[in-house]
């Protein structure tokens, strides 16, 4: 009877010590948590110590070391001597359907998932996938909650070099070029700030594009150097009191001493690296999806992507013998850009600066262009209107939404927001909605970069937020080559593409209405195949896409969706070649940056059907594009699964096909 008694007191006192354990009073934040990707290759691993610090490792390789993560509220900091109270783990494995598919139809979106609960109502969720890892904070407060600040502290147990865009401060467009920093030598910058995405080379065969998903209502996060060998956030503080700053900003003229007032119940945006040792994958993540949240849109059949053409590049210049009028911002000029699209298939025209009387006034049409006669006779053609505006005057109009959709209007190109604080990035996500309502679309532009709002109102078809084309001689292949790696990894990107005069780089001149682009006339081509845009802007001026026939309709049939995508050939900052299908056509896209010597590719069809005969219909640089980046080759072949064929490209240089 006495060793019972002493088995069921035993009993007791393990029982006791397993629930006080699984508190996480004791063990639980004493030890090392792992997580891994569903291959293993990728890994985790927690420590929950005075801070909540990670390290990331790829196999055996340590990526990231000794990080941490902290939410700084008005009176507490969520990550401060935290004491875990519990661990809970799932699995993640679903097929997305996206609305506006830029790289496949369906995207599968598996996933090991960490749930880390605190005392103190918060918890952080970490995710890792075969191609990266994510986390969040999520916070159960009772009361709204001021957020004073973020640590994303991350660093590097080596020198890595890493690849941004550095702008003088919070306020800007994301156009700066990219600079290519050792991040041992980032504190030493003159610009000491970096936007996302950004991409590290760890210089031993691995990559990681650092970005954001689910950003609402919080400031967007910006990446600074620590005194260290590693970089930590930063972000804009919640502006209080504006003035006026001219007819498409404002000044900001009294902030907060925090970055955010938000509900005290919510998930905080995803920070989110992909990994790879393949630069191919950069180019095929679909990471800001797989963390953004589901379409808000119960009926989303009126969002149609497609491509534009576009005036304001080319100064709304037609000329020659069939332009019978005198061209500019006017009536008969637009009707010759909507002849030129229905000719062509192009759904839209874009109608920028110059159709409002005012760039105060979105209500009272220039009387010169007639935009209600533009829009009728765009119906009559089968291609609908875009307007431009400054993002102030939506903002002092709010209900034009409606106007311009009883005028009839497809969809609103929004410009010149240049911030990225938290009542701007609220004003991107009241737009989409109140869009949405009235069955608009949005392009952003003058923006920062895609955050996930286009996967929950996807009638946000496009961001600009890139150094294009309209920056003329500053759009140069040696930095545009980064672009499918970085830029438009995270989201869709409104470059403007289609130049009919190409250039080298040392013989550059050009200013509109003659713009020009730097790289091959073959480049340029390959550009709308790579380049990720649910709206494609087609830039040039209709006459000179009247004169290169063959290379407008190779444009004009590239579709802005796709069902799938496969990079044949990729190598950060120096070429690209990639693959992707609608139906039952493919289509080939290669760029390359200004190497001295043109490079040679042997690509395998074996992404083709097998037992059909293909036609392949391919633009390459010609023997001259080297000095004179107009001169290309077109030529048509017949093609079969698992043939090879040999890509070239100059420097600067492109090749394009079409495979049917």
């Amino acid at each position: 009877m006495k060793n019972l008694l002493l088995s069921k007191k035993s009993f007791l006192i393990l029982f006791s010590l397993l629930a006080y354990c699984s508190l996480g009073v004791v063990s639980l934040s004493a030890q090392n948590i792992e997580l891994k990707s569903p291959n293993g290759e990728i890994k985790v691993t927690l420590s929950i110590k005075d801070k909540i610090y990670y390290s990331v490792n790829y196999n055996a390789d340590p990526l990231l070391t000794d990080c941490y993560l902290q939410l700084a509220l008005d009176g507490e900091v969520l990550g401060e001597n935290p004491k875990l109270t519990g661990q809970k783990r799932s699995v993640i494995n679903e097929n997305i359907k996206p609305v506006v598919p830029l790289k496949y139809s369906t995207v599968n979106n598996n996933c090991n998932v960490l749930l880390l609960n605190f005392k103190g109502d918060y918890s952080v969720e970490f995710r890792a996938f075969n191609d990266g890892v994510a986390y969040r904070f999520i916070t159960n407060k009772k009361n709204e909650s001021i957020v004073k600040g973020e640590d994303f502290v991350i660093n590097f147990p080596s020198d890595y070099l890493a690849h941004m865009q550095q702008p003088g401060g919070f306020k800007t467009a994301y156009e700066e070029k990219y600079t290519h920093v050792p991040t041992s030598k980032f504190g030493a910058e003159e610009r000491k700030m970096a936007v996302l995405p950004m991409l590290l080379d760890t210089k031993k065969q691995y990559k990681i594009l650092i970005s954001e998903s689910d950003l609402t209502d919080y400031p967007c996060m910006f990446l600074t150097a620590t005194t260290g060998n590693g970089m930590r956030s930063t972000f804009p503080k919640a502006p209080l009191e504006f003035g006026e700053d001219g007819d498409r900003s404002l000044k900001i003229l009294k902030e907060g001493d925090y970055i955010a007032k938000t509900a005290g119940k919510r998930s905080f945006p995803w920070r989110y690296f992909v990994i790879t040792n393949d630069d191919k994958q950069l180019l095929e993540n679909t990471m800001t999806l797989k963390l953004a949240p589901k379409s808000q849109l119960q009926n989303t059949s009126w969002i149609k992507p497609g491509q534009a053409s576009w005036e304001w590049w080319n100064d709304a210049s037609p000329y020659g013998p069939d332009v019978n009028f005198v061209a500019g911002y006017n009536l008969d000029t637009y009707k010759y850009y909507i002849d030129f699209a229905s000719k062509y298939g192009i759904p839209y025209i874009i109608m920028d600066e110059g159709w409002a009387m005012s760039t105060r006034d979105p209500y009272t049409p220039n009387p010169k262009v007639d935009v209600h006669e533009i829009i009728r006779y765009g119906k009559e053609k089968n291609v609908d209107v875009i307007l431009w505006l400054t993002w102030l005057v939506v903002e002092n109009n709010f209900d034009l939404f409606k106007t311009f959709k009883e005028w009839g209007v497809k969809g609103l190109k929004i410009d010149f927001m240049d911030r990225s604080d938290q009542w701007m990035v609220n004003y991107y996500e009241r737009v989409a909605k109140e869009a949405a309502k009235h069955e608009l679309l949005v392009d952003f532009h003058g923006s920062f970069k895609p955050a996930g709002l286009e996967y929950a109102y996807p009638n946000v078809i496009s961001y600009e937020g890139v150094r294009g084309m309209e920056q003329m001689g500053g759009c140069y292949p040696d930095n545009s080559i980064y672009l499918p790696f970085m830029r438009n990894a995270v989201g869709p990107m409104d470059y403007t593409p289609g130049a009919m005069i190409s250039m080298q780089p040392e013989v550059y001149k050009a200013d509109r209405p003659n713009a020009a682009s730097i790289g091959t006339r073959a480049y340029q081509l390959a550009l709308f195949v790579i380049f990720e845009s649910g709206l494609q802007m087609l830039a040039d001026n209709p006459t000179l896409y009247y004169r290169n026939e063959d290379c407008t309709r190779f444009i004009t049939q590239v579709p802005t969706t796709w069902d799938d995508t496969k990079v044949l050939e990729a190598k950060v900052g120096e070429y690209a070649i990639v693959a992707k299908r609608k139906g039952d056509k493919w289509f080939i896209g290669g760029m390359t940056n200004n190497n001295e010597k043109e490079r040679t590719f042997e690509i395998s069809l074996d992404f083709l059907n097998d037992g059909k005969p293909y036609e392949m219909t391919s633009f390459e640089d010609g023997i001259n594009a080297g000095r004179q980046a107009m001169d290309y080759r077109k030529k048509e072949s017949s093609v079969k699964k698992g043939e090879k064929i040999k890509i070239k490209m100059v420097r600067n240089g492109g090749w394009a096909a079409v495979i049917q």
